[in-house]
């Protein structure tokens, strides 16, 4: 079987950016949609405060997990976005260094946002993604 994702690399647009400028999934593939994934433990505890990077951590572990239930990992996702509740670039950059490596190679356009403010009281990552696994569901 052959994967159902294409990202597309486009030379004629700026290499700057680390990931695919976009995604095509070819049929027949079943999409998920996750919703956003949250630096929750699993006691619904906002880990780490303040450590936008720590919580990038927690929100990709948890954002695996989703997929996992759904049938799908890191590798079938054709879309990202990342939510980082703060105006300061640096923090921005931490959350989404700590994204891009936990898809290694594979990299799915993604949109990086700065936010006022997230769900849940100290938080300040969330990572929603689309993903496309071969198959029936």
């Amino acid at each position: 079987m052959t994967d159902p994702t294409h990202l597309i690399h486009v030379p004629e647009l700026s290499d700057v950016a680390e990931y695919a400028y976009a995604a095509m999934v070819v049929p027949p593939a079943r999409l998920v949609y996750t919703a956003g994934a949250c630096p929750l433990d699993a006691q619904g505890r906002t880990v780490a405060p303040g450590d936008p990077a720590a919580q990038a951590r927690q929100v990709m572990a948890n954002l695996e997990t989703a997929l996992a239930a759904a049938g799908a990992r890191l590798g079938d996702v054709v879309k990202t976005t990342v939510y980082v509740a703060s105006t300061h670039r640096a923090d921005l950059v931490a959350a989404w260094e700590v994204v891009r490596d936990a898809f290694g190679d594979h990299d799915p356009p993604s949109t990086l946002l700065g936010v006022a403010v997230l769900g849940y009281p100290d938080q300040l990552v969330e990572v929603e993604a689309v993903a496309a696994v071969r198959g029936a569901s």
